[in-house]
Order: C-alpha cells, then sequence, then structure tokens
C-alpha cells in the first residue's frame, strides 16, 4: 500500500492564495471524497499532487518527494483524470483506453495479451465495452467521460486521482462509478476525488475532506463531516440527513436563509 503525504503545501495564484498550508496523509485502502463549493480550490489541490502547479511545501509517496519520482515514474504512481476532457484525434474507445497501458511498455512495444485483458476489464467496468469500435470523436459527453475513466483504471496505478468523475454521468453510471472506487480501495490502492455530488460522497466515500476558501475545514468519516453545520457554513445550503443500514443520506433541500 502506498501513503501519499502533503506538508504545509500553498499554492499562490496572482495574489491569492488557493492553497493554504494544506496538510494530509492519505493511506492504501481509502476512498477519499474532496468536497467544497466551486472555487473551493479542490481541483488546485488535485492538479498540485500530479505536480502540474507550482507549490511551497512538501509532497511525498513513501517517503519520497514525488516531484523526484520524474514523469515516468509518476505515471506508474499516479493515474489522473482532468475536469477539462475532451479527445481531439478520431481513434477507436479501445485505442483510448489502452493509452493507459503506456507507462508499462516499453517504447514502440505491442501490448501483451495481458495488456489487453486490463484494457479489457477497464472497459467493462465502465459499461463501453459496446463502444469498443465506436470513433471518440463521435461520442457524447457522457460515453467520452466513461471512456477517459476506462483508460485512468487500465493505468493500474497505485493512487487515482479523479477531478468530478461523475460529472456528466447519469444515475446509473454514477452508482457503477463509486462502486467501482470503492472496491479498487478495498483491494489496497488509494482514490481521491473531487465531488459534487454529496448523496455519492457521504455514502460511498470512506473518507471525506471538506475544502473551503484554500483550507481543510474538515476531514474524516461522512457522519464526522457532512453535516447541516458544515453544509450551512460551507455550501449555504440546508440539508436533510438521515442513516439507514448502507449509510448516510444527505439530500440539499434549499438555500441557507441570509441573516441581515
Amino acid at each position: 500500500m502506498s501513503r501519499l503525504s502533503l506538508d504545509n503545501v500553498t499554492v499562490t495564484l496572482g495574489d491569492r492564495k488557493v492553497l493554504d498550508r494544506v496538510s494530509l496523509n492519505m493511506e492504501g485502502g481509502e476512498f477519499v471524497g474532496l468536497l467544497g463549493p466551486n472555487g473551493a480550490g479542490k481541483s488546485t489541490l488535485l492538479r498540485t499532487i500530479t505536480q502540474e502547479i507550482p507549490y511551497e511545501g512538501r509532497i511525498t509517496l513513501d517517503g519520497k518527494p514525488l516531484a523526484d519520482l520524474g514523469a515516468e515514474g509518476r505515471a506508474r504512481s499516479l493515474a489522473y483524470l482532468p475536469q477539462i476532457r475532451d479527445i481531439a484525434w478520431p481513434v477507436s474507445v479501445t485505442e483510448i483506453v489502452a493509452l493507459g497501458r503506456l507507462p508499462h511498455c516499453r517504447p514502440f512495444a505491442k501490448m501483451t495479451m495481458a495488456d489487453g485483458a486490463i484494457v479489457a476489464d477497464a472497459m467493462e467496468r465502465m459499461d463501453i465495452t459496446a463502444l469498443a469500435h465506436r470513433r471518440a470523436t463521435e461520442l457524447s459527453g457522457g460515453e467520452m467521460a466513461r471512456v477517459l475513466m476506462a483508460r485512468v483504471l487500465a493505468q493500474e496505478t497505485p493512487i487515482i486521482i479523479a477531478d468530478e468523475p461523475a460529472a456528466g454521468l447519469d444515475p446509473a453510471h454514477q452508482i457503477a462509478l463509486v462502486e467501482t472506487f470503492a472496491a479498487i480501495a478495498k483491494s489496497g490502492r488509494t482514490v481521491i476525488a473531487s465531488l459534487h455530488e454529496l448523496p455519492l460522497a457521504a455514502r460511498w466515500c470512506q473518507r471525506i475532506i471538506l475544502i473551503s476558501q484554500g483550507k481543510i475545514v474538515a476531514d474524516g468519516p461522512a457522519s464526522k463531516v457532512v453535516t447541516t453545520e458544515n453544509l450551512s457554513c460551507v455550501y449555504g445550503v440546508e440539508a436533510m440527513l438521515m442513516e439507514d443500514a448502507q449509510g448516510l443520506i444527505v439530500a440539499p433541500i434549499r438555500l441557507t436563509p441570509r441573516t441581515s
């Protein structure tokens, strides 16, 4: 199992601190949901972990600075689904998903049978097997999102980082996605996903990190983090919270009344 650590990570863009002294430890076997309103710093945090944005502080993987791994080492350690998704090449869905195997292949080498099986499994998990021969440029937004998520799964890294992976998916595929993430975490790997879907996060994530204005507001299990007080303070909404045998049920119902 891998351990990802952030120590006093700060990101400044222009004259604004987008992340302010964020410190976290994330262990193998965790499905972590990153919650917060628009502009809270969620995407910046994920892009900082993937070394796309300059930062102050320290980020390590198993005690070693992540920056020292180099692009090739990071590609074998972290798989990343960005928030902005686009496929410009008119190639098949299978070819797009197979790109996830590149970090594990020798230059110019063909995929092995084992690679092909991993690609097929990733496509099945994301319910895109029937799209295998379709051109990626002909897909709907939701189909494209599932194809790019399958590419991430095919990369088979110890850590998966996904920025709003449920956006654009219908309810059935949203649930299938978080079920897949939970199963991956159960196998000992780490999944870190920013989510706006509070009901999904509260029910499926083992751990919730709530961010507002670049700072961590709360960190822990959903029952401790997704509270009426936190939702009102951070999101400005009132919500109904219930529990059943499978976990927390969250239903935002109205805006928090403004005090004069």
